[in-house]
């Protein structure tokens, strides 16, 4: 049965990342499939007014803030606006992302009249947040019909302070767009392996380590080049770091369409993140994967949720330029090395294409909007601290993806 859909997101286009990805694709297909869906989100600087399924509300701001940049709404009568927009719509259920972030996620979860799904999004090293706002929090927290997660690393860091059952539905990658055998680059067709970075430049993404990195070995006179993808407010550093004996061997992009995008995967072969924490789910590395590269990467909990470091890529700790070098190293030398993890990432990637995960949020919208919500409205017995009446508290629930 088709159903009106309202998926509300701080992060929409032309704002880069995995939530926006997740929204895009996740729309596309629900659309295809069918169903009436309507993009909530911010006013952005150069996006469309027109956009057709897309209601904008206040404008976006960016701010820094877990070692990245972090898009915010403001303006007046924001939560006005969306009840108003909710009324309109009628729609059967309203899935929110980042459910506990401010501003229009949090206005969302409290103005709707539906039935509401959550999907967290995000981890941290520090959990000062939800410790200091925890009591504030957990009545938006209970409102939230059916909790969902991107990674085992975000579940726990949102059942560390609001205990309760939340069903991992990870993101997916587009296996059209990103698969292997799409053309090289001729201007990255230098004869030498091409690393690959794609992200913004910001404390949490690490450039400044996979640079120092290179620089050894540059200086131990490996023939490599680097490809740099994306844009951001420490990009003077990362250039300043591109010099010496980096010259002439870093490649700054800058940002690049969705449509281009795939061709840099496409040059590379060898992807490396080199994240320094605050990552919940590997989405580029997923992409690097679909396209057959073997992936070098910070090990993280939520890098590790989508790659076995021996399997599809190699990883390294995070923030620590000489075991980024190493790993680095191993794959440059080793091309019969690269060619067997790039197949193994193929295999990996098969398991989240988008077309599953879209399967599995039709079942959940589909419950709800029948009534058979198994979330905490549901649940009378539910009590402030997350806890069934009869002293069972729930436990969480991971589902994996299509074809695991």
């Amino acid at each position: 049965m088709p159903l009106r859909i309202a998926i509300v997101s701080q992060a929409y286009h032309p704002a880069v990342g995995g939530v926006t990805e997740h929204v895009d694709a996740t729309s596309r297909l629900l659309r295809e499939r069918g169903h009436d869906v309507t993009i909530v989100t911010a006013r952005f600087r150069g996006a469309r007014s027109d956009e057709p399924g897309v209601v904008r509300l206040g404008r976006n701001l960016v701010i820094p803030y877990n070692g990245a940049e972090n898009n915010i709404t403001i303006g007046r009568g924001l939560e006005r606006a969306l009840r108003e927009t909710f009324r309109r719509g009628a729609f059967d259920v309203v899935h929110v992302h980042c459910p506990l972030a401010p501003t229009i996620p949090l206005l969302a979860v409290r103005s709707a009249a539906q039935p509401v799904v959550g999907t967290f999004h995000s981890t941290s090293s520090s959990d000062r947040d939800f410790r200091l706002f925890r009591r504030f929090l957990t009545p938006f927290f209970r409102r939230i019909d059916r909790p969902l997660a991107v990674s085992a690393a975000a579940r726990d860091y949102v059942t560390r302070h609001f205990p309760g059952e939340v069903e991992v539905v990870p993101n997916g990658v587009d296996l059209e767009r990103f698969r292997p055998g799409l053309p090289r680059d001729p201007g990255f067709d230098g004869g030498v392996p091409n690393i690959l970075f794609v992200g913004r430049h910001d404390p949490r993404k690490g450039l400044p380590d996979l640079l120092a990195a290179c620089r050894i070995l540059a200086r131990e006179g490996h023939p490599f080049e680097v490809i740099i993808v994306g844009d951001g407010w420490l990009r003077w550093r990362a250039e300043r770091l591109a010099s010496g004996p980096l010259k002439r061997r870093v490649h700054f992009v800058g940002r690049v369409t969705n449509a281009n995008l795939p061709r840099y995967y496409s040059s590379a072969d060898i992807f490396c993140s080199p994240a320094r924490g605050g990552e919940s789910f590997g989405l580029v590395l997923l992409e690097a994967m679909a396209c057959g590269i073997p992936v070098v990467a910070s090990d993280l909990p939520g890098y590790r949720s989508v790659l076995t470091p021996g399997r599809e890529g190699l990883t390294a700790a995070p923030r620590d330029p000489h075991a980024l070098a190493t790993a680095l190293r191993m794959l440059l030398l080793d091309g019969d090395l690269r060619a067997r993890m790039g197949r193994r990432g193929i295999e990996t990637a098969g398991r989240y294409a988008w077309p599953g995960i879209v399967s599995r949020l039709e079942e959940i919208y589909t419950a709800l909007a029948a009534g058979g919500s198994a979330g905490r409205r549901a649940d009378p017995r539910l009590g402030e601290t997350g806890e069934l009446g009869d002293g069972h508290q729930r436990g969480p629930v991971e589902l994996l993806p299509a074809g695991a």
